[in-house]
């Protein structure tokens, strides 16, 4: 099946050319810290905008003249160039300096005409080979970052012991960008199999320019995006407000501008390349996003997106469900740490957060995934149908009965001092759920996931299964208690309790009372942060060494937001390596893993319809 899979990419991709898709998010490779994607080649020799004051002067138009310039710098109007200018380009020979100065000048000027915002200054624009940025695609890490990485990505199930995580983002970085925007660098780059003559894709250039556009304006590389799930949340604002202007760019490249439509270019990498689930759950905000930005516009106009970059998304939950937004924030989680003395959370450097969030689109994915892994054999807790809707402008569904619930979560890696050997470790995932209901409804779904990985119960031990064998071969406890559901992995049944006291009880044990409160609490001057609380079983090894893990009720954001480099939960961590991924601010990839992902899906649909 995964070889029929891909053999039928080649003809559903054409799906990535529909103007309505909007750029989807192929490989965030870590929770990015800040929507920097700077590359590190810039002493590369690369084709440039050269963006004269007069760009479009020097470049052939269509009728043979050129609109007057105007006095001043009005909306609509970049550099020389008229949003509705035509230009005389042929995309088919690639473009030259004069032509890529004009074509980047005029998509300034129609972004400005589309969001009714001035650009405050030009953005700089290079084109760098698909091997020149492949070659630098790559993080700088720790050993405590990598091993960070990788007990993350085991615990979604989706990347195994047997394998190292960063190597999966690498690669699917690698494979996946076509440009991107650095505000550090305050430039554009993008991707192209052609650097002298590139073929320009003018949505994707669009979507990077509004990117410099939003934080010129609204500052966006200051968020905090320490988290998966918070890097996901801020993004329901930053790419779908990026997204919806790129439809509404599409709509009028097809009714009225003449534009340079994306085109398939050879040599992105191929579906084989791209790990799906990592995809899937950077995928979210480009699915979700683009409609609650919608919503927002059709009842407040451009005013009422502006404002919401002031209270930007606080969880993926507000834009997979619009109507939660401003009115449900999350639950804080809080969690104390009650391992043995050989188990520590590793800790991480720069500033970097040390431990890990996926909200509900994480959670959804997680649910989702033995689709893919199966290849498209096996979909056990999701069905297909729900999660694929198939539509040009929101193609996936991440509500599902077992996630919707969702109300926090807090996942701490556990390690000991071999792990960087054997890469044997564990973890506390802590969730916290808006009712008992949703709490029993997530451990339905999670146990149905367990079971298709091969788990079998643990006789004599309380919701104790154990994985013999495979990637994913560890011992897993799954603690209900109210709205709180705590996971627990370690690699042997008897290490449980080592990572998590009170773990693997005996079947007429008592021992853990995990409880969750969702009541507002005054530990910060009275802000009302929400805070779930565990009184579990506190371990009775005090020594020095045993990590404490506890986080308060309100976090200052990161200094350093840390990632990959800096080997946290965030992506960047100030060091000298920054690496970009996809073809947008903070991680998507323009047009071209979009068609791709939804390709791959909807091949599996028919499949199982003809069978």
């Amino acid at each position: 099946m995964r070889s029929a899979l891909s053999a039928v990419v080649a003809g559903l991709v054409v799906l990535t050319a529909l103007a309505a898709l909007p750029a989807a998010a192929a490989t965030d490779p870590v929770d990015a810290a800040t929507t920097d994607r700077s590359s590190n080649t810039a002493g590369a020799s690369t084709a440039g905008a050269l963006q004269s004051d007069d760009a479009c002067a020097a470049a052939p138009v269509a009728n043979g003249s050129s609109p007057a310039d105007p006095d001043g710098d009005p909306l609509g109007w970049e550099n020389g160039c008229w949003y509705n200018e035509s230009i005389d380009v042929d995309r088919s020979d690639g473009l030259n300096d004069t032509e890529l100065d004009a074509v980047v000048a005029r998509s300034m000027a129609r972004v400005e005409q589309i969001r009714e915002l001035e650009f405050n200054e030009t953005v700089p624009v290079e084109v760098i080979s698909r091997e020149q940025f492949a070659a630098n695609a790559s993080y700088n890490t720790t050993t405590n970052g990598s091993l960070h990485q990788n007990v993350k990505w085991e615990a979604m199930l989706m990347v195994g012991e047997d394998t190292d995580a960063l190597s999966v983002q690498e690669q699917n970085t690698a494979s996946s960008v076509l440009g991107y925007y650095s505000p550090t660098e305050e430039r554009i780059v993008v991707v192209s199999e052609n650097t002298t003559s590139p073929k320009m894709n003018e949505i994707t250039l669009s979507q990077e320019l509004f990117h410099a556009l939003q934080d010129q304006r609204y500052n966006i590389s200051a968020y905090d995006q320490y988290t998966e799930e918070l890097h996901n949340a801020r993004d329901g604002i930053i790419e779908g407000d990026g997204n919806f202007v790129d439809q509404l760019y599409s709509q009028r490249c097809a009714a009225e501008w003449n534009c340079l439509m994306p085109q398939m270019q050879p040599g992105g990498g191929g579906s084989a390349s791209v790990h799906q689930g990592l995809l899937l759950v950077t995928y979210q905000p480009y699915s979700d996003g683009p409609a609650f930005v919608r919503g927002i516009y059709e009842s407040e106009g451009w005013e009422g997106v502006d404002a919401v970059y002031e209270n930007p998304p606080a969880s993926t939950e507000q834009t997979i469900h619009p109507e939660k937004y401003g009115e449900d924030e999350p639950t804080n989680v809080s969690f104390t740490d009650t391992s043995g003395a050989d188990w520590t959370v590793p800790h991480l450097e720069n500033g970097t957060v040390d431990y890990a969030q996926f909200g509900e689109a994480g959670l959804a994915t997680m649910l989702f995934y033995p689709y893919y892994d199966s290849g498209g054999q096996a979909a056990p807790v999701v069905d297909p149908r729900s999660f694929i809707t198939g539509g040009s402008t929101d193609p996936l569904n991440y509500s599902t009965q077992y996630t919707d619930g969702w109300d926090g979560d807090r996942l701490y890696p556990y390690v000991t001092d071999d792990s960087a050997e054997t890469n044997e470790t564990g973890y506390v995932w802590k969730t916290v759920w808006d009712s008992e209901g949703d709490a029993a409804d997530f451990v339905e779904g999670y146990s149905t996931l367990l079971d298709y990985y091969g788990a079998q119960p643990v006789d004599g031990s309380a919701d104790t299964y154990r994985v013999a064998d495979g990637p994913y071969a560890d011992a897993f406890y799954v603690n209900h208690t109210g709205t709180t559901v705590t996971l627990v992995n370690a690699p042997t049944v008897e290490a449980l309790s080592e990572v998590r006291a009170g773990a693997a009880p005996a079947n007429e044990s008592t021992d853990e009372t995990d409880t969750a409160t969702a009541t507002p609490t005054d530990t910060d001057g009275g802000d009302g942060t929400e805070t779930a609380t565990d009184s579990e079983a506190t371990a009775t090894d005090t020594d020095s060494d045993t990590a404490t893990a506890t986080d308060t009720a309100t976090e200052e954001p990161m200094a350093d937001d840390g990632g990959a480099d800096a080997g946290g939960d965030g992506e960047d961590g100030g060091t000298a390596t920054d690496t970009p991924t996809e073809s947008t601010a903070s991680g998507g990839p323009g047009f071209g893993l979009a068609g791709t992902l939804i390709a791959l899906a909807l091949a599996g649909l028919f499949a199982g319809r003809r069978e």
